[in-house]
């Protein structure tokens, strides 16, 4: 069954092209034969060889520290029963992985974004500690807003770097301004896709489908960057602030050919105004 998701997914989309190298890889792997976290562990270590290239794409050659999330991938079987995904990963280094769409880009960002996945997992455990030590013995501990603020960035984030003008566009939802008016400015400006949930809805793309959007200096010009400025950007503090924009990706100029007709943004459904 997953053999047959992986083939269906268009890796000349704008939006997964960047995954591409990883993706292939791994997909062919587990038409091989390989299960998935077989394969997941297989490109990461063949990852610790390849330098870091730009925005889009890793570039062969010598030693770097691209893809070294020092992790391990394992079955999901691995996951002992009652013990939660986030606190297991902590204790163990450990990743339990299904052979589904889902965990299948939940590795691949792994391999692209490890500083950033383990910032994540590190401060969900910390929560987790938190909660669990003010919680009444017996009880289920909330979540809470750092908690969540974290499963949607790990699920349906991006990080857009763009120069400001289109930044403040976006944050007044102003998006005739943002896509017609500043058309020209997208040019200059990329957003990186993060979330493996939103990875995985992009396989079969549809005008809603909508990011959320984490701000990054435009300055940063390589994964690697990326990466380990998002790592260190994240806090508990930032995160309770719900530190997110949404932005349908379908509207980025030059991702969907439907846009060009600027009656696109017009859909007050998908494009909706500030309230």
């Amino acid at each position: 069954m997953l053999t047959q998701h992986l083939q269906q997914i268009d890796w000349r989309r704008p939006w997964l092209d960047p995954w591409r190298a990883p993706g292939q890889a791994v997909a062919q792997a587990v038409a091989a034969g390989a299960s998935l976290p077989g394969a997941l562990n297989r490109e990461q270590a063949a990852r610790q060889r390849m330098p870091c290239g730009d925005l889009g794409v890793q570039a062969p050659g010598a030693a770097a520290q691209a893809g070294r999330s020092g992790i391990e991938f394992v079955p999901q079987a691995a996951l002992p029963p009652g013990m939660g995904y986030e606190h297991y990963l902590f204790q163990s280094g450990q990743c339990p992985t299904r052979e589904n769409l889902h965990d299948f880009f939940n590795g691949l960002c792994w391999l692209r974004f490890s500083q950033t996945k383990q910032k994540i997992n590190r401060l969900h455990a910390a929560e987790l500690a938190g909660t669990q030590a003010s919680a009444s013995p017996g009880a289920k501990p909330p979540r809470g807003p750092v908690r969540d603020a974290l499963t949607v960035l790990d699920e349906n984030g991006a990080v857009l770097l763009a120069p400001t003008l289109l930044w403040d566009a976006l944050a007044a939802r102003d998006w005739r301004r943002l896509f017609v008016t500043l058309r020209p400015l997208w040019k200059e400006a990329q957003l990186v896709l993060f979330g493996h949930a939103l990875l995985e809805k992009l396989v079969s793309p549809r005008k809603g489908i909508t990011a959320h959007v984490y701000l990054a200096h435009p300055a940063i010009n390589s994964i690697a960057q990326l990466d380990a400025w998002l790592a260190g950007d994240l806090s508990a503090a930032r995160l309770a602030d719900k530190p997110f924009l949404p932005l349908p990706v379908l509207g980025v100029p030059g991702w969907w050919a439907g846009n060009e007709d600027f009656s696109f943004y017009d859909d007050a459904t998908v494009f909706r105004p500030r309230r």
